[in-house]
């Protein structure tokens, strides 16, 4: 425990903000993988908005999100030049 009071109070705002970034963190990973996967343009955009804003409030790095942009662009780019990609099947196939 610290032994300064305004040190319990940095403490206690710390874990506030770990939890509120780690859940903003998340979500931006979570948008990501669903905007490199779909073929809606809604979003990758909605991606890239979130990113701008995370990176704005300080939850991620400027270049970060500036990176991640770019890697979307790029991962959409070559989904629209190649072929479409068989559908996933789940469980085990049949002989």
């Amino acid at each position: 425990m610290p032994n300064i009071k305004a040190a319990e109070k940095w403490a206690k705002q710390s874990e506030k903000r770990e939890t509120r970034n780690k859940s903003t963190k998340n979500r931006l990973r979570t948008l990501f993988k669903r905007a490199v996967d779909s073929d809606e343009n809604a979003a990758a955009q909605l991606a890239e908005s979130a990113y701008d804003k995370a990176a704005s409030k300080g939850i991620v790095h400027p270049n970060k999100a500036a990176r991640k942009k770019s890697r979307l662009a790029q991962a959409r780019k070559r989904a629209a030049t190649a072929p479409p990609k068989p559908a996933k099947t789940r469980g085990k196939a049949k002989k």
